[in-house]
């Protein structure tokens, strides 16, 4: 691969002029090869077009349309305009961990709802509107120094964490959440201060505050979730750094113990304060009275329905002991007749059986022992055979419906001349 480097040469001595002749002073040294190599923003662009395959004209093309989609992006960002507070231009630069953020921005309607499309066109703005290069002073970038600040923590995923969990505009917001005395619309009142306490849960999504119409079991959900709050919010914005020139490293762990002690107070307080939040906004639902208002009245329903149970059951009790004792004597009674019955029954199935095993016995022996047809009278030897083949057949057989069967089939296969076939796999299986 080879490449062109442009540069422009050094302008020639005064002494020179086009008529001239030139003189050489000295010869060219020699060529030699050097290893160049693509360092910096140089290098992400060599290793761009070698992972997409791509040549020098198509990486610029696909580069360009990219940028290009990030504008029309940006500018499809619908982001109103806000009036900055003129405090905000006196702002010390130094001083860039008390600020906020936001309105240096010109955020504040949006705050931690802002996405990175919001906080990127904010900051464009800002930039066109501020920069030194706009003003009388040119040496007058405080301003825009806080600018850069606010952006550069804004969009950094870890910094805007921090700075979200002690966001200085949100004290506001914070500092008028109802109390037990406020007044008006509970649900208009709490659901917006849950909304923002919510956005601290490490768990997603938050449950919502809900409505008149809202279920018991999704009201206490809902408290028990924010009781039982997980919440991501830390304070590390607010760790001192350690004295100015104090670089031992003794120095170093005392002030990230004492911003330790510091953190765990604040996520303390926070707590409490979340939990007292909590409590007086179920102090307040007029759901949780009403809740407590119906079970109240099922408990008194339930105790005055007692008095009527317990002499209903008496009532019963006596006429549950009188219909046992007619069913005792009812089914003693049935028993008895049952126990005649199946002893009839018993006795009937046995002279049936003994009929069956008779008529197939009487059924062998008058069609000639059940030897193959065509075949001469059965003599004493044949007869024996077959009389021990039947003995063998009527004890595998053991109730009267496969007596019966046996019966059936030996007669079929008589009217059909086969008398012989069936008997012989009668016995075979």
């Amino acid at each position: 691969m080879s490449l062109t480097l442009d540069f422009l040469l050094p302008p020639p001595p005064s002494t020179w002029n086009s008529e001239s002749s030139s003189v050489n002073h000295a010869s060219i040294t020699a060529p030699s090869e050097r290893l160049l190599e693509p360092v910096g923003p140089h290098f992400l662009a060599y290793a761009r077009r070698k992972r997409h395959n791509r040549t020098f004209s198509e990486d610029e093309r696909h580069v360009a349309e990219e940028k290009a989609a990030m504008a029309v992006e940006e500018e499809e960002v619908d982001l109103e305009e806000e009036v900055i507070d003129p405090s905000l231009f006196n702002l010390d630069p130094a001083e860039w961990k008390k600020q906020d953020n936001y309105a240096v921005l010109g955020l504040t309607k949006l705050r931690y709802k802002a996405t990175d499309a919001h906080i990127k066109k904010a900051h464009r703005r800002m930039v066109l509107q501020h920069h030194p290069d706009k003003k009388a002073d040119k040496g007058d970038d405080a301003f825009f120094k806080c600018i850069a600040k606010a952006h550069e923590t804004l969009t950094n995923p870890v910094t805007r964490r921090q700075y979200d969990s002690v966001d200085f505009g949100m004290a506001e917001y914070e500092a008028r959440a109802p109390n037990a005395k406020s007044k008006g619309d509970f649900y208009k009142l709490w659901r917006p201060v849950f909304a923002r306490e919510g956005r601290f849960s490490e768990k997603q999504p938050v449950p919502t505050l809900g409505d008149e119409n809202s279920t018991k079991e999704d009201v206490e959900a809902f408290y028990d979730f924010f009781y039982n709050l997980q919440s991501w919010r830390s304070f590390e914005w607010l760790d001192k750094e350690g004295a100015e020139g104090a670089d031992s490293r003794d120095d170093k762990r005392y002030q990230e113990k004492k911003n330790r002690a510091q953190r765990a107070q604040l996520k303390k307080e926070d707590n409490a304060r979340l939990r007292k939040l909590v409590d007086t906004a179920l102090g307040m639902d007029p759901r949780i009275a009403q809740f407590k208002a119906e079970d109240k009245k099922r408990r008194n329903a339930k105790k005055d329905q007692k008095a009527a149970e317990e002499k209903a059951a008496a009532e019963e009790a006596a006429r549950k002991a009188e219909e046992e004792r007619i069913a005792k004597e009812k089914a003693e009674a049935d028993a008895k007749v049952a126990a005649d019955s199946a002893k009839k029954d018993k006795e009937a199935v046995k002279r049936a059986l003994k009929k069956e095993k008779k008529t197939i016995k009487g059924l062998v022996k008058d069609n000639n022992y059940a030897l193959p047809a065509g075949a001469p009278d059965a003599g004493p030897t044949e007869i024996e055979a077959q009389l021990n083949k039947l003995d063998e057949l009527m004890a595998k057989v053991k109730g009267l419906p496969e007596h019966e069967a046996l019966r059936q089939a030996l007669e079929t296969g008589l009217k059909e001349g086969k008398l012989n076939e069936v008997f012989e796999n009668e016995v075979a299986k």
